[in-house]
């Protein structure tokens, strides 16, 4: 079934279901895709089947992007907070790592931005050993990531790793993901696909509420809490108005960023440059 034109959710089955982010050419992610991912999480938290999700993308070299520079302003500032009272990105991520579902993310393609605090929300990240580029680029534009990367990274990397990742603004490789733990595991492209069905499956068939009462107690002793997340959101939002951020982003945006194109293919090379 087509939740919207952006994003695609499949029921495999009443306990696994698939949610394939479907915006070419670039998967961008911006305040149009707001509501299509919220009736994605609303669906997770409500259905009484659903156990496992996969998160993948249609869009060849891209799993989710960067944030729409090119929308009106007042299209995220005019956004009403979500149900935990953030602001609708950061509610829904919380949302997505509390559910009562176990959430998957295959990454094939770039995971920049949104698309790496989407991963940072799920679950489990699996990745591509030779398609995967992870990236927190924010910081190269002048810009401060928004979607709770500052709160997850330290506690799932370390705090040096978390702050090369964020500071460093480059790109990370998928070999390099696995080895600072931003994923869980890289795979040979060809063997990324059956890996993540064959667990996806296994734990589909497990019973609901013994995976749900696990999933809670691990959240405890490892989620952020919503301070921690709340100040990302509001810190993204000034920045983008300040002149240092404004003239990057021109900048890039003169180079071909928001256009298919060396830019978006190598982010981290181009802010580098930028930033130089």
């Amino acid at each position: 079934m087509s939740v919207n034109k952006q994003i695609h959710l499949e029921r495999h089955s009443p306990a696994l279901w698939r949610v394939t982010f479907d915006n070419p050419p670039l998967n961008i992610f911006g305040p149009e895709t707001m509501p299509e991912l919220n009736a994605v999480v609303t669906a997770l938290e409500t259905d009484p089947d659903v156990k496992v999700v996969v998160f993948d993308s249609a869009v060849e070299g891209f799993f989710i992007t960067h944030y729409n520079f090119l929308a009106d302003p007042e299209e995220t500032l005019g956004l009403p907070p979500g149900p935990t009272g953030l602001q609708q990105l950061p509610d829904m991520l919380v949302r997505i790592s509390r559910a009562p579902v176990v959430s998957i993310a295959k990454i094939r393609g770039r995971a920049t931005g949104v698309g790496s605090e989407l991963a940072l929300a799920s679950d489990m990240r699996f990745a591509s050993r030779e398609k995967a580029i992870l990236s927190q680029w924010e910081v190269g534009a002048g810009l401060v990531p928004g979607g709770g990367p500052m709160a997850r990274l330290p506690r799932l990397i370390g705090r040096g790793r978390a702050l090369e990742v964020l500071l460093g603004a480059d790109d990370v490789n998928g070999e390099l993901a696995e080895r600072y733990g931003y994923v869980n595991r890289s795979f040979p492209d060809e063997e990324l696909d059956a890996f993540v069905d064959a667990l996806a499956k296994r734990i589909s068939t497990f019973d609901r509420q013994a995976i749900a009462e696990t999933k809670r107690l691990v959240d405890i002793a490892s989620l952020p809490p919503d301070s921690e997340i709340a100040p990302e959101w509001d810190a993204f939002i000034g920045a983008l108005n300040r002149p240092a951020a404004q003239k990057r982003i021109r900048m890039l945006m003169d180079r071909g960023f928001h256009r298919p194109g060396d830019v978006e293919t190598r982010l981290g090379h181009y802010v580098g440059q930028v930033a130089l």
